[in-house]
């Protein structure tokens, strides 16, 4: 049977170069996964990134990522990806603690997107991320989202683009050169780390 999302999963993770073990257990991973439950204790009183709507307004309202706020944690891990495929961070940098590196990538995206460059992932960089998110397919109320990024004019490394899963609950779950790793998605949760 061919699946026309999880084709799209296997187009992106090949097009960013993940190794084909990686991309051979990501398009091996359906959607019946049981989506975790729903806890409090992020900056916007939820566990995970969220969306409903409309997607790229999906990261419009999420937390505070940096070097003391949820530092090591799944959301930082998206939040490193995020850099990646924007051109700001090797591959090698994605690990879910934000230490000096990803503070200084963070700093170099919000320069180049005209943000103030404090080092915090927060609102305004939470949204100007958001807008590089497009739906791509929605099976049984699972959306399947796209991450495409623009290399930027501080950035050594090329753009890249990964793909995000938004559950039937709203909780965001991605799949990234850390989740070929482990060989599954990661959710992007504020209060755990497992990338």
């Amino acid at each position: 049977m061919n699946n026309p999302s999880l084709n799209l999963i296997g187009r992106v993770l090949r097009k960013a170069a993940v190794p084909a073990v990686g991309a051979a257990a990501a398009l091996a991973i359906t959607v019946a996964v049981a989506t975790p439950a729903v806890a409090s204790g992020s900056y916007t009183g939820r566990a995970f990134v969220y969306g409903t709507g409309a997607v790229p307004d999906d990261f419009d309202d999420e937390g505070v990522v940096n070097v003391s706020t949820h530092r090591s944690s799944n959301v930082t891990c998206l939040w490193q990806t995020v850099l990646w495929a924007n051109g700001y961070l090797p591959s090698s940098g994605i690990d879910g603690v934000f230490g000096d590196r990803t503070d200084a990538a963070t700093r170099n995206f919000q320069r180049d997107k005209g943000l103030g460059a404090d080092g915090s992932a927060g609102r305004n960089s939470w949204t100007k991320a958001g807008d590089r998110l497009t739906q791509e397919d929605n099976q049984l109320g699972w959306l399947f989202v796209v991450y495409r990024g623009v290399k930027g004019s501080r950035s050594p490394y090329g753009a890249s683009e990964f793909v995000l899963q938004r559950s039937p609950d709203g909780n965001y779950r991605f799949y990234g050169p850390a989740s070929s790793r482990r060989g599954a998605p990661i959710w992007a949760n504020y209060n755990t780390r497992a990338c």
